[in-house]
């Protein structure tokens, strides 16, 4: 099953089969910002810890797994939903806008190979516009706000302060809108949302929107972008 969102049935089914798709996927990638690095009130102490988790939504979950797959240092990414009742973790009802859940993105990472300001600055820089609210792209609905669900106290602290700087920096056109909401539990997605970007390269809605994304996490975070992405089901093939 190949889950449909009402942008994909219009015109742009055509667009992406011609060049004027291409120019579109050029724009969309010199949109995306080189954002300042989180800058600590005093330096953090090496972590020891061999994994650290954090959750994280920015619109369709798609685009947001397929750019932390391509990551040096995350060893998971899962599609999921975070913010509302295990009851309602499901696709129909989280599509309804009405469940409290945001589809959610659970990276798993190494903090000794890759920080997690580091994670934040990707996710800020080329996930996703953290100044749209409920909204990403063709995307509308408080299920696709920006959010972000720490797992310690510390990572909420990071987060406040690191869009603190940003809002102070004036790093993007307009106030960042994420959200920090601490406590939430993940529920992960149904399978055929998992590794969606690397199995239907070729899907218009990944061609539009997703993988400018990952263009831009290559060309902006050279250092950290990985070739060979970390997928949850193992498969490769396009279909």
């Amino acid at each position: 099953m190949i889950a449909r969102r009402p942008f994909l049935l219009t015109a742009l089914g055509a667009l992406a089969a011609g060049g004027l798709a291409l120019r579109m996927r050029a724009n969309a990638a010199e949109e995306a910002r080189v954002i300042p690095p989180f800058e600590p009130a005093a330096p953090d102490a090496p972590s020891q810890a061999a994994e650290e988790v954090v959750v994280l939504a920015g619109g369709c979950f798609w685009g947001v797994q397929g750019v932390f797959q391509h990551v040096k240092g995350v060893t998971s990414a899962v599609s999921g939903y975070a913010g509302g009742e295990k009851s309602t973790a499901q696709y129909e009802q989280v599509g309804s806008g009405t469940t409290g859940h945001a589809e959610s993105v659970r990276v798993v990472f190494d903090p000794r190979q890759i920080s997690y300001a580091k994670i934040l600055q990707i996710f800020f820089s080329v996930a996703h516009d953290p100044t749209q609210l409920n909204r990403q792209g063709p995307d509308s609905g408080p299920q696709y706000r920006s959010a972000i669900f720490p797992t310690t106290t510390e990572q909420a602290a990071t987060a406040k302060a690191y869009i603190a700087q940003l809002n102070q920096a004036r790093a993007f056109g307009a106030a960042i809108v994420t959200k920090i909401e601490k406590d939430k539990v993940f529920y992960p997605a149904e399978l055929y949302h998992q590794d969606f970007l690397t199995r239907h390269p070729t899907h218009p809605y990944i061609v539009y929107n997703d993988l400018p994304k990952i263009d831009d996490l290559k060309r902006i975070f050279a250092n950290e972008f990985r070739a060979e992405p970390v997928l949850v089901n193992g498969a490769k093939s396009a279909s």
